[in-house]
């Protein structure tokens, strides 16, 4: 990946996408964007997504994808310690969710890996407006990765 430095940590026990999928996915999402970094995708199974969904977010449950943009200390420019974020996605979660909503596997995970990454730069989804453009980002680089709109009626 142009710029991105991906550290992949795959302790799930359920079936998960391979490293050099996962890299796909994210520059995808990161492409032209001018970042530079590293970023951190761990995949996860049910108790530790239900632990750090707890612990980040107040939600006792697991969830498909957590997003830790990196936050510098105080005094340090974000950009100057060369690190974008992590994600944190849930194995079972994604498989269960892509089961329920009659969607491929694989596209599932690349729409998490898509949505989380956008998570990273900023975008998010809890008011109409932001939720609406954060989307139609999504539609757009899923298109080019030949990935259906997820947010289509299936």
């Amino acid at each position: 990946m142009s710029g991105i430095e991906l550290a992949f940590q795959s302790v799930a026990e359920t079936p998960a996408p391979a490293r050099a999928q996962v890299a796909r996915w994210l520059e995808a999402a990161l492409a032209g964007r001018g970042l530079g970094g590293e970023l951190t995708v761990r995949i996860v199974d049910g108790p530790e997504s239900q632990a750090l969904n707890r612990d980040y977010r107040g939600r006792d449950q697991p969830t498909n994808v957590l997003s830790f943009p990196f936050e510098p200390p105080p005094g340090i420019p974000a950009d100057a310690a060369g690190i974008i974020g992590d994600l944190v996605i849930c194995a079972p979660v994604v498989a269960r969710e892509a089961q329920a909503q009659g969607k491929p596997e694989i596209d599932h995970w690349a729409h998490m890996v898509v949505h989380g990454a956008l998570h990273l730069l900023g975008y998010d989804h809890e008011a109409q407006a932001q939720a609406a453009r954060m989307e139609a980002e999504e539609r757009r680089i899923l298109a080019g990765l030949g990935v259906p709109d997820p947010y289509q009626e299936q």
